[in-house]
């Protein structure tokens, strides 16, 4: 791992402990190795950081959700490919998924507006699914936004629970939270209560 990339991960890991306003840049650079001036030589500020972390964690859910949607244009399997993408994402990268959920007040402006736009267009995008699946009668909600927010609820959560050592592998966790997700928007799945590895 190089210099900038074990900085980023340093930082993720003290903005998850302790926050971002409990850490300072000497709190990074003891945990890297690094002393006073030669941190700035590979990154310009705490708040720098928090940026490229947020950035780069709605970049990655939104570039996924565009993979896993394209392809087919049936609701459903739109909306499973989807979920599976968000849920699986959240499940590998918690302390992302956590730092985003709980940082958002600390990022300046105009970044804080930059990120809360893409949080925002990921939020549409699964709207849009739930929308396109009621439109072809696929799905049956009472209303379209709380059945997307539900559904990202399933994926966001797992920040605070999931481990990988846990009662549950990720691909059961996965395809559980996946059935959840078209129960939560009537797609009229059968599920089995058992999960499945694959």
């Amino acid at each position: 791992m190089g210099t900038a990339s074990a900085i980023r991960v340093a930082a993720l890991e003290l903005f998850a402990a302790r926050g971002y306003e409990g850490t300072t840049m000497a709190d990074i650079g003891a945990a890297v190795g690094i002393r006073g001036p030669s941190l700035y030589k590979h990154v310009a500020s705490k708040q720098d950081l928090l940026v490229e972390l947020m950035t780069a964690t709605m970049d990655g859910l939104l570039d996924l959700h565009r993979a896993a949607v394209g392809g087919t244009d049936d609701p459903v399997e739109r909306l499973r490919r989807a979920v599976d993408a968000h849920v699986r994402f959240h499940a590998r990268h918690r302390l992302e998924a956590f730092v985003g959920a709980s940082e958002m007040r600390s990022l300046a402006e105009p970044h804080r507006g930059k990120v809360l736009g893409k949080r925002a267009e990921y939020e549409r995008s699964f709207r849009r699914l739930v929308e396109d699946g009621v439109a072809a009668g696929r799905f049956h909600v009472p209303s379209v936004r709380l059945a997307s927010y539900a559904v990202l609820d399933l994926g966001m959560g797992l920040a605070t629970w999931y481990r990988e050592e846990g009662e549950l592998s990720e691909n059961e966790v996965v395809w559980q939270q996946t059935e959840f997700a078209l129960r939560l928007v009537g797609a009229g799945q059968g599920w089995t209560g058992t999960g499945r590895d694959g």
